[in-house]
């Protein structure tokens, strides 16, 4: 797999992860900030290794087929 085809396959919030990491690194070299350089590098390598979630927590589960939840309702009139 050739490395253009790796970065199609990333998703939108990892591509602007790394883009976020590397301005706030390069913003930290000019300004002579450190702990803006280990904030990028730390934005940068999230989105280089796909890390952010432990185990996929903030993942959401996906429904393979949609089931109504919608039950029928029978009424009993009250006298």
């Amino acid at each position: 797999m050739s490395m253009i085809e790796k970065i199609k396959s990333w998703s939108a919030i990892r591509i602007i992860r790394l883009i976020l990491g590397v301005l706030v690194i390069v913003e930290g070299v000019k300004s002579n900030e450190w702990m803006f350089i280990v904030l990028g590098g730390v934005f940068a390598l999230m989105a280089l290794l796909n890390a952010g979630c432990s185990s996929r927590a903030c993942a959401t589960p996906r429904r393979k087929s949609f089931q109504s939840d919608d039950e029928e309702v029978t009424y009993e009139e009250v006298k």
